[in-house]
């Protein structure tokens, strides 16, 4: 197997012509492709419906190519739609795709792109201990489908996960009764079960009253990212494989805070690509995609220095975590084409977040 990834612009959430002028010019199998990311310039909030707006897009521009019906899209492919381009973000859309051609085997391990999925969830169990059950179980399921049977070759595990609104939650017992609230322990709960599923934890420390009040039990490759769109989990494992093929390689390390560019930059080193603070034409071009996690921490400093970020009333502190991140990994990069997601709770340490680069060899 070989992994395919393309980074596509969008001009709109409902924007489909690069993905399907890649169809037209043959750089794109629509029948291979196992999963999208989208980031979409919506608020990235309860009601930010612009990701089901692309992700509806997505299903009819892939069943017109593929033949399938819409909802057989949805059923299939990992449609993962993350809202908040703010700052200087690009929206875009991140195509992975898996070729089965034969390639011939390389020397060293290559890009491993594994899918699974949970059943629905209650409105009840959003949050809790089922959540983090049923996400480790899936996140297991992908591992195996994708080769990777050491978890240490896990270098990113992208889901997409389930909100409460107030009819979802009317007449149930719920983990909370804030809808905005939801998403955070929908998020932290799907990144504890990632981190069941990899050994970063241990089961047993999973349970209901962990979820977003221990912050030491979290993942360093977890990026989990909550919609109204669903109400299951769809998961996306990347990694690396002897078993796959081709000229991609990932890496991740875990930013401390907001502004620990030097996280980005020992995964850059690793795979050999280096600048003097920020990256050349070559080595820029070598890179596939660059996916990371935003937060801003629970208390009121960075590094001793006073931020605001939770006391704006008039934007969103997981708004102003993404153009922070957003800032600083573009600086280094020299490109604002990157998947930051905002919302990290679990995902790293509190304040801070995975980052992971995929590139060429």
């Amino acid at each position: 197997m070989r992994a395919i990834v393309e980074r596509l612009p969008m001009r709109d959430p409902a924007d489909m012509s690069a993905l399907k002028a890649a169809f037209a010019a043959g750089r794109l199998d629509p029948a291979s492709i196992v999963a999208i990311l989208g980031k979409t310039e919506g608020n990235g909030c309860v009601n930010d419906f612009t990701r089901g707006y692309a992700t509806l897009a997505m299903k009819l521009a892939l069943a017109e190519a593929t033949g399938m019906t819409p909802t057989e899209v949805g059923a299939r492919i990992a449609l993962v739609m993350s809202g908040g381009t703010e700052g200087g973000l690009s929206p875009h859309m991140i195509v992975f795709a898996v070729a089965k051609d034969g390639a011939p085997k390389s020397a060293g391990k290559r890009l491993a792109i594994g899918t699974g999925f949970t059943r629905d969830f209650t409105a009840a169990e959003i949050g809790r201990s089922a959540q983090i059950q049923e996400t480790a179980k899936a996140v297991r399921n992908a591992m195996a489908q994708a080769g990777i049977t050491d978890p240490k070759d896990v270098h990113y595990v992208q889901v997409k996960c389930p909100l409460l609104t107030a009819e979802r939650a009317e007449g149930q017992d719920v983990v909370c009764v804030d809808t905005y609230e939801s998403m955070g322990f929908s998020r932290g709960a799907s990144a504890l079960g990632v981190a069941v599923a990899l050994g970063e934890i241990d089961a047993a420390k999973a349970t209901d009253d962990v979820v977003c009040t221990d912050w030491s039990l979290h993942s360093g490759v977890a990026s989990t990212s909550a919609g109204i769109e669903l109400m299951r989990n769809e998961i996306m494992v990347l990694g690396n494989s002897d078993a796959w093929a081709g000229d991609l390689v990932m890496t991740h390390r875990v930013m401390k805070d907001g502004i620990d560019s030097l996280a980005l930059w020992g995964a850059l080193e690793e795979l050999s690509l280096k600048g003097h603070g920020q990256l050349d034409d070559a080595a820029r071009g070598r890179i596939a995609a660059v996916l990371a996690k935003a937060e801003p921490p629970h208390g009121s400093t960075i590094r001793g220095a006073r931020h605001i970020m939770r006391d704006d009333s008039d934007i969103n502190a997981t708004r102003h975590a993404r153009a922070l991140v957003g800032g600083v990994l573009a600086g280094a990069v020299g490109d604002t084409r990157l998947f930051v997601s905002g919302g990290a709770e679990h995902q790293g340490p509190d304040g801070g977040g995975p980052v992971a680069v995929i590139a060429r060899v």
